[in-house]
C-alpha cells in the first residue's frame, strides 16, 4: 500500500514549533518523584488487580492486537520485515537418526507498528522526555539507558472501552473528531460506568472498518483523544490509554501548529503509556465496557516502542 510520507514529514517537522511552546510549561518533576521512570504505572496495585479479576465473569477472552506483517498501516518510514533462516521447504538436511529438521526466524522491522505501546521514552518536549530527561543523557543509538519498554511492569487491571461509534450514532467516526472531556463523559454516562485510578481507558471508533487504500488511511488521518480530553484523563490517574486508530490523538491536529500534544502530554507530561491500533471491534459489539485487561510486553531491552496483543477478559 502507498502512504503519504509528504504528510508525515510535515507533522514531524512541525514537532519543533509545538515544543517550544510547550517547553514554558512546568511538567516536571514528575507528581511521583523526581528519579521515577514508569509514569503512571505508579498507579497499578494488587487491590486494583483484584478487583479487575472479579470482572471476569464468562471467561470469554478478546485480543486486542492485530497481525502485523508487511501491509500493516505505519508512519514512514516504518516498515516490516521477517526472514526465514534454515529453511525447511522438505528436501534439506537433516541431524541424527530421528531425522530433526528445523526453522528459524529473524525479524529486521521498526516495533511502532500493527498494534503497539509507546513507551515514556517516545514522544518529547524540546528533547526534554518524561520527568525532564534529556535525550543527551538516555538516548544511545544501541537503546534507551532508561524509560525502555522493558522496564514497564505487567500491566493487569481494570480495562473501559468507550464506544465513541456508538455514542455518535455512525458506524465510523470522522477523522479529526477529537474526544474532550465533554464526549468522554458522555460515553461514560451511555455506558453507565466510570473511570478510576489505574485503569487502562481504550476507545472504539470503527476506524478498522476503513481498507487500507481509503483515503483518511493515506493521509494518516483519524479520529482520537483531544488535548483536553488527555488532560483530564491523566488527571483520573489511568495507566495507559488506547484506540483501533494508527496514533490515538485526532489527525488533523486540534491546532495545526501544535502537532501530537496528545502524545507529549500523556507521555512526557504525565507518564501515561498509549497503546496504538487497538482491536476493539467484538469488544464493541458485545457492549464489553468493563474487564480485566492484561498486558505484558516483550522486554527488549532499552526499546522505545514494542508490538503488543494485550488481552481483555470478561
Amino acid at each position: 500500500m502507498s502512504r503519504s510520507y509528504a504528510t508525515a514529514f510535515v507533522f514531524f517537522a512541525l514537532g519543533s514549533l509545538a515544543s517550544t511552546a510547550l517547553a514554558d510549561d512546568a511538567w516536571y518533576p514528575s507528581r511521583y518523584g523526581a528519579a521515577d521512570r514508569v509514569g503512571a504505572a505508579n498507579n497499578l496495585s494488587a487491590d486494583a488487580t483484584k478487583r479487575a479479576a472479579k470482572l471476569v465473569t464468562t471467561g470469554k477472552t478478546y485480543s486486542l492486537g492485530m497481525t502485523t506483517g508487511p501491509d500493516s498501516l505505519a508512519y514512514p518510514p516504518r516498515k516490516f520485515g521477517i526472514v526465514i533462516t534454515q529453511s525447511n521447504d522438505g528436501t534439506g538436511p537433516r541431524t541424527g537418526e530421528n531425522s530433526a529438521t528445523s526453522n528459524d526466524d529473524i525479524l529486521m522491522t521498526y516495533v511502532g507498528i500493527g498494534s503497539q505501546i509507546d513507551g515514556l521514552g517516545h514522544l518529547g518536549i524540546d528533547h526534554r522526555y518524561y520527568n525532564g530527561l534529556r535525550a543527551q543523557d538516555f538516548v544511545a543509538p544501541n537503546g534507551l539507558k532508561e524509560l525502555g519498554t522493558d522496564t514497564v511492569p505487567p500491566i493487569a487491571t481494570r480495562g473501559v472501552l468507550l464506544d465513541m461509534a456508538a455514542l455518535k450514532g455512525v458506524e465510523t467516526v470522522p477523522a479529526g473528531t477529537a474526544y474532550n472531556r465533554a464526549e468522554i463523559d458522555a460515553a461514560l454516562k451511555r455506558e453507565k460506568i466510570t473511570i478510576g485510578k489505574g485503569d487502562v481507558v481504550i476507545f472504539h471508533s470503527g476506524w478498522q472498518k476503513k481498507p487500507l487504500s481509503d483515503p483518511d488511511n493515506q493521509k494518516l488521518q483519524h479520529p482520537g483523544v483531544g488535548v483536553e480530553g488527555a488532560k483530564y484523563l491523566a488527571g483520573l490517574g489511568v495507566v495507559a490509554v488506547g484506540a483501533d486508530t494508527i496514533a490515538l490523538e485526532a489527525i488533523p491536529f486540534e491546532n495545526p501548529n501544535r502537532p501530537f500534544e496528545v502524545h507529549q502530554t500523556f507521555l512526557a507530561k504525565n507518564g501515561v503509556y498509549i497503546l496504538e491500533n487497538m482491536v476493539t471491534g467484538e469488544l464493541a459489539a458485545d457492549r464489553a465496557y468493563e474487564f480485566l485487561f492484561v498486558l505484558g510486553q516483550p522486554k527488549f531491552k532499552g526499546a522505545v516502542q514494542a508490538v503488543i496483543n494485550p488481552i481483555a477478559i470478561r
